[in-house]
């Protein structure tokens, strides 16, 4: 490890959880491409623990559809196939259709705040990841907005694949895609439910397409 950052081992946190929150971030991030392969005496190395941790991490990762584990081989940072990314996406567009309703219909007075701050912060933001980070922000806020605990949970559980999708495409998605989440926000501020929905089904079917874009020029490609 280098000079002054502590290993991942250091806190007391359960080392699984801190390893498989560490590798998603950094299969996230690109720092491991989709068909890198990890190796868990490499990454137990690189992350300061034991196998055992970075073993049950692999298992985690690859359920979540971040990895494909081989046998005796460690594991391959996946890619993300055409059905993968059309079931992704025909979850997402009915969950958040139905969280751009609910906040509209349920916006408290001290509730816009959140959205107007997550909108001027990605106005200043260069850093593509950190763009990636808000729009993860941006759409739990929504969520949140929402007031449906079950929905939420349901979004969260889905978080790191959408965040992942739109690192992936951020450099050429991402003016556009900020766009789409100031007319979004504009509606639930309005309080127009249907125009909530609306703006959240338009968003999310951009994103769809330039995901699907992205997956059937690297199904070409092989």
């Amino acid at each position: 490890m280098d000079g002054g950052i502590p290993s991942i081992g250091a806190s007391h946190r359960p080392l699984r959880d801190k390893v498989v929150d560490e590798l998603r971030r950094r299969i996230i991030d690109g720092a491991y491409e989709p068909g890198h392969r990890l190796t868990e005496e490499r990454l137990a190395d690189d992350f300061g623990v034991s196998r055992n941790p970075v073993r049950e991490a692999i298992r985690v990762l690859e359920a979540e559809g971040f990895l494909r584990a081989q046998p005796r081989r460690g594991a391959v940072v996946a890619q993300m196939s055409v059905q993968d990314v059309e079931d992704l996406f025909d979850v997402r567009m009915s969950l958040e259709e139905l969280a751009a309703r609910l906040a509209a219909q349920r916006l408290g007075p001290d509730d816009s705040a959140v959205l107007t701050k997550l909108l001027t912060r990605a106005q200043t933001t260069r850093r593509m990841a950190d763009l990636a980070a808000l729009n993860t922000r941006f759409h739990a806020a929504v969520c949140a907005l929402a007031g449906n605990r079950l929905l939420t949970g349901l979004m969260e559980s889905l978080h790191g694949r959408l965040q992942w999708v739109y690192r992936q495409s951020v450099a050429t998605r991402a003016e556009d895609s900020w766009a789409e989440h100031r007319e979004l926000a504009a509606a639930i501020l309005s309080k127009d439910a249907e125009a909530a929905g609306r703006a959240a089904r338009s968003h999310v079917l951009a994103a769809r397409e330039s995901a699907l874009a992205l997956a059937l020029r690297v199904a070409g490609s092989r």
